[in-house]
């Protein structure tokens, strides 16, 4: 501990952060520099800089890191089609690495010794937060309070918050939410309380992004989304900036009831959870992004995709963003989308996306060979018999030896 002269805190302003903010101050004796990220939490975090102030820190960096967090992080993922176990978009995991490296970053900038964070010993973040430092400064100490101190209950921050004058809104924490929660610009997640029972239907009033989509409005809506190399640039021939293409989403999908996902996963330190998640403007670009690649790959490339696919979404759930090999992964999805153009129309109604149309200067759709009409000769159908009779050689060879194969 006495090695340790300034920390860098990943700080929120809530209870927990608030608390650790002190306990730094107390246990290690030690300057503590604050950093709190805008990636679209929707929450004013100006509070978060007086209470920060109130508690002595001299350095205090806000930094709206929106634009940076869908344009390098959200974007990336999206061109991979990237989902943990079949369903989860990754909300949580993909903000991580880029609040790991600004961490880096300001320690680097204010010579700090050590970085500190919130995330507990249960939890994914902890691997995340340190995986992400680690790669990015193999040196830097990193604090994780929760897996040092004896504060495990709720109770007992309460009570260290009193006993040590922490600026907390009392009256606001006896109203706060019975769930863990984490939002950014992807999603909002919500943790415990009755979630812990995973037979337990949460109530309506727990979702905050979306309306039920028996509530959703009674008429569909159509977007039209223009793609350049496998990123969204525009909405309804309108061009936007990253940030600017998903909180536009999501405000459009949550109006439709898009986007909500009630999942136990397995966490990458052994234990299953139950989680719920809103995350619309996700689910639109996921279902966009697969139409317009529908139409612009190369069908092997495609599927290669497909099957490197599962294995990037781990990689990104259990905190390998800065690893070589997902380094390696992105260079190859990146290149697959030089001819990821075009344009996708989606029906948003009621809960669901549904494609309804796709069109690009780069397609590979050759409707003169598809086509049920008259082909004028562009494909012989007699052709289809040597394939069919080549790919079954293998088959007929194996039942002729007497190989069962019911």
């Amino acid at each position: 501990m006495a090695e340790i002269k300034k920390v860098v805190l990943a700080y929120s302003g809530g209870l927990d952060t608030s608390i650790i903010l002190r306990w730094l101050q107390e246990q290690y004796q030690c300057e503590v520099v604050t950093f709190t990220a805008d990636i679209g939490q929707g929450e004013e975090l100006e509070p978060a800089r007086l209470k920060a102030q109130a508690m002595g820190v001299q350095d205090i960096f806000i930094d709206d890191l929106r634009e940076e967090f869908v344009r390098d992080f959200v974007y990336p993922q999206f061109r991979a089609n990237a989902l943990y176990e079949g369903e989860y978009l990754l909300g949580t995991s993909i903000a991580r690495p880029l609040i790991a490296k600004r961490l880096v970053e300001i320690a680097e900038m204010t010579g700090a010794d050590a970085i500190a964070h919130g995330a507990t010993g249960k939890g994914n973040d902890q691997v995340r937060f340190e995986l992400g430092a680690y790669a990015l400064k193999p040196g830097i100490r990193v604090i994780a309070p929760w897996r040092e101190w004896t504060l495990n209950s709720r109770e007992a921050l309460m009570d260290y918050a009193r006993e040590h004058a922490i600026p907390v809104d009392f009256a606001q924490a006896g109203r706060k939410s019975p769930y863990s929660m984490d939002a950014n610009l992807l999603h909002i997640s919500y943790e415990g309380g009755g979630l812990e029972d995973p037979w337990w239907q949460p109530e309506e009033d727990m979702w905050r992004w979306t309306v039920a989509p028996e509530q959703a409005p009674d008429r569909p809506e159509f977007v039209e989304l223009t793609y350049a190399r496998g990123d969204i640039v525009a909405i309804n021939g309108q061009a936007m900036s990253p940030a600017t293409v998903l909180a536009w989403l999501n405000n459009k999908g949550g109006e439709h009831g898009i986007g909500r996902l009630d999942l136990v996963e397995n966490r990458y330190v052994g234990m299953k959870s139950r989680g719920c998640y809103e995350t619309p403007g996700g689910c639109i670009m996921l279902k966009a992004h697969r139409a317009i690649e529908s139409i612009t790959l190369d069908r092997e490339v495609a599927h290669l995709k497909d099957e490197l696919m599962p294995r990037y979404a781990s990689l990104v759930y259990n905190g390998y963003w800065w690893s070589p090999e997902r380094l390696m992964l992105q260079r190859m999805i990146d290149e697959s989308q030089a001819q990821v153009n075009g344009v996708v129309r989606v029906k948003l109604y009621k809960g669901g996306v549904m494609v309804v149309g796709r069109r690009s200067d780069d397609s590979l759709f050759d409707a003169s060979i598809a086509t049920f009409e008259d082909d004028r000769g562009a494909y012989n159908q007699k052709d289809a018999e040597g394939f069919i009779r080549l790919n079954g050689l293998r088959l007929r060879i194996a039942a002729a030896k007497g190989r069962s194969m019911r």
